[in-house]
């Protein structure tokens, strides 16, 4: 398995995820984060069928085995323990950010035991802050969760239900053996380095299945999930050019240059055809 996959903490800092209850929170307001600094350390994100048309065109997608199973995932760096899509600065350089990152520092969590799920917020984010502090509150007057808090706890719950469904989509491309794996080359000019652990559709057989085994993809809803990830494979080369601008900031590190950067940096791109990217 890849390093890093699906993680989301900080270099030097252990995400403490708790339950939000009244009993705790009534008195503490949350802050919203303002970067993507907490991701800087995922290789992989999470990626599920309601926005998997979005990232197909930003970034690669492939599969990667957790516990015997495939997960889909965009991949947002070759380096171990660096996404190359943030910014020193905490700046999401891509042109799409996985809704896995946009409700932090809240998550959606198993409650141990059951088959239920939590509102959760990682407590060491510095993001969960005392009641006299700028914010927003968790609960009102009433006791009554606040717009904003219900708002992310039903964005959490469309993830999680699109997550699921996706799941599935996954375990019927597996069964009908189409997901190979995809070894990846780095050259960095002085020894060339194989990316192993990430997988892709293996699109000869893909086209060689049966009409009754397209059918019962095509059931699962698993097939746009298959061409997607086939098309966003021309990504590839984007990581040769975010190197270079990671470079670039890590050793140029002014406002100025930060402000010059374009919000979304997709047209510095040039994608090209094969599994090499070439780091200078």
């Amino acid at each position: 398995m890849p390093p890093n996959v699906g993680n989301i903490e900080p270099k030097g800092r252990t995400p403490q995820f708790v339950g939000i209850s009244r009993e705790h929170h009534a008195g503490k307001k949350w802050q919203r984060s303002t970067g993507y600094g907490f991701a800087s350390t995922s290789m992989l994100a999470p990626v599920v069928g309601v926005e998997i048309a979005r990232a197909a065109l930003a970034m690669p997608l492939a599969f990667f085995l957790e516990a015997d199973r495939f997960v889909f995932a965009a991949v947002l760096s070759l380096v171990p323990g660096h996404n190359m899509m943030v910014a020193p600065d905490g700046r999401w350089l891509g042109g799409y950010i996985p809704a896995c990152f946009r409700a932090y520092p809240f998550a959606l969590l198993p409650q141990p035991g059951t088959d239920q799920t939590v509102l959760c917020i990682d407590a060491a984010s510095g993001l969960l802050v005392e009641a006299n502090s700028a914010g927003e509150n968790f609960f009102d007057q009433d006791g009554n969760v606040t717009p904003d808090l219900k708002q992310t706890f039903d964005f959490l719950k469309g993830w999680e239900r699109s997550r699921k469904a996706t799941d599935v989509a996954v375990s019927a491309l597996a069964e009908s053996g189409v997901i190979q794996a995809w070894p990846i080359t780095l050259k960095t000019g002085e020894a060339d380095q194989t990316i192993a652990g990430l997988h892709r559709i293996d699109e000869a057989a893909l086209n060689a299945l049966s009409d009754d085994a397209l059918l019962k993809l095509r059931k699962a809803s698993a097939l746009p999930i298959a061409y997607a990830q086939m098309l966003s494979m021309g990504q590839l080369g984007m990581f040769e050019q975010l190197a270079r601008l990671q470079a670039q900031l890590r050793a140029q590190q002014t406002s100025s240059l930060v402000a010059a950067l374009p919000e979304n940096i997709d047209s510095l791109f040039e994608m090209p055809g094969d599994d090499i990217v070439r780091f200078r």
